[in-house]
């Protein structure tokens, strides 16, 4: 009996203990095998190791999506984490090759996968704020946000938080250097029951972000409109 003549279900079950390279590899050998590939449903969790792996087609973003983690523990994280201003001009071109592959693929998960109920980034050094709202906004469903080690985050992803997170439960913003204190005590007030976790954050030097004043102006433009 050929694979290609299992039903439906027993394929996808097939793909199911497969990773996302083999899954890929076995979708490139036929049509039917390609179909069950572009399943929507065998992809309710998504785990990444590097924001370079984003931009691979060995996987499907759909409705399916329940769970998606981002997690870069690298030597470049350090790079990454550099102020953008005292960068040198080799850290820069490192950076430049995956500077917005994580944002450009958050966009793409709020607009495909508006079921996601929990999201893992840690050593994403360009996710921003502004991305990470736009996706709350998208994907109202979500209960659990974990940022780690990401160094653009700053207080306006917890104002974001209490203004679009109406399912969320967990908020973890560990080693976030931007967090302030003040921000945190703000979103205790306005959502007591989210369980919050700051290791580290509010007691880290921030950045001092030239023009750091007009940016904030333009974001809060963009929460109460």
């Amino acid at each position: 009996m050929q694979i290609t003549q299992l039903n439906w279900e027993c394929l996808l079950h097939l793909f199911s203990f497969l990773d996302k390279e083999s899954r890929k590899s076995l979708a490139q050998t036929c049509r039917a095998m390609l179909a069950v590939f572009r399943d929507p449903s065998l992809w309710p969790r998504l785990h990444f190791r590097s924001p370079l792996e984003l931009t691979k087609s060995n996987f499907v973003l759909g409705a399916a999506l329940r769970v998606l983690s981002v997690c870069w523990h690298s030597a470049q994280v350090k790079v990454c984490n550099v102020e953008e201003w005292a960068k040198s001009p080799l850290q820069r071109d490192i950076c430049r090759v995956h500077e917005h592959a994580v944002n450009d693929f958050l966009l793409r998960v709020g607009d495909r996968c508006p079921n996601l109920e929990s999201l893992t980034l840690s050593g994403c050094g360009h996710v921003t704020d502004h991305y990470v709202t736009l996706l709350l906004q998208s994907c109202s469903g979500l209960r659990i946000l974990r940022l780690e080690n990401c160094v653009q985050i700053t207080d306006q992803t917890l104002e974001a938080a209490a203004l679009y997170g109406e399912a969320l439960q967990t908020l973890h913003v560990d080693f976030c250097r931007n967090i302030t204190q003040a921000g945190l005590q703000r979103l205790r007030k306005k959502r007591p029951f989210i369980t919050l976790r700051a290791e580290r954050s509010a007691d880290m030097i921030p950045d001092k972000r030239p023009g750091s004043w007009a940016s904030e102006r333009a974001f809060k433009k963009l929460l109460w409109h």
